[in-house]
């Protein structure tokens, strides 16, 4: 199989990306809250900006381009709903504000890569 170098660097974005988003979520209950408020809009720039370049580097056409689109509004979708539906049913158990943050930083990440991904399809669509 050949992959290219862009889809390399999308693909260690991605890896990189998700892997991030699971330490935020699970530093919520190792570090305080108002140490995490302090860096909280560092770390998401940083996911914004993993996110953007995986939207740019990922070389995703036709049925790819179609795949990705679909999963990465699912993943937007769910991580939303699943913030605030997540707080009320486990907040007896305390793991509301780790799984919340979790889909905080996947928001972050996912919502760029979709959205570039979307416009190069269009564009690509536009073409005559």
């Amino acid at each position: 199989m050949i992959t290219s170098k862009e889809n390399s660097i999308g693909a260690w974005a991605f890896l990189i990306g998700v892997v991030l988003a699971v330490v935020i979520g699970i530093s919520t209950i190792l570090i305080p809250v108002s140490a995490l408020a302090n860096y909280s809009s560092f770390i998401y720039l940083i996911l914004v900006i993993l996110g953007i370049i995986i939207g740019i580097s990922i070389n995703a056409t036709g049925k790819d381009s179609q795949t990705f689109l679909i999963t990465g509004a699912i993943l937007v979708i769910v991580s939303r709903f699943g913030m605030d539906s997540v707080i009320g049913s486990l907040i007896g158990i305390g793991a509301g504000d780790i799984v919340s943050s979790i889909f905080a930083s996947l928001l972050a990440l996912f919502v760029p890569a979709t959205v570039i991904v979307a416009l190069k399809t269009v564009f690509g669509l536009a073409k005559v």
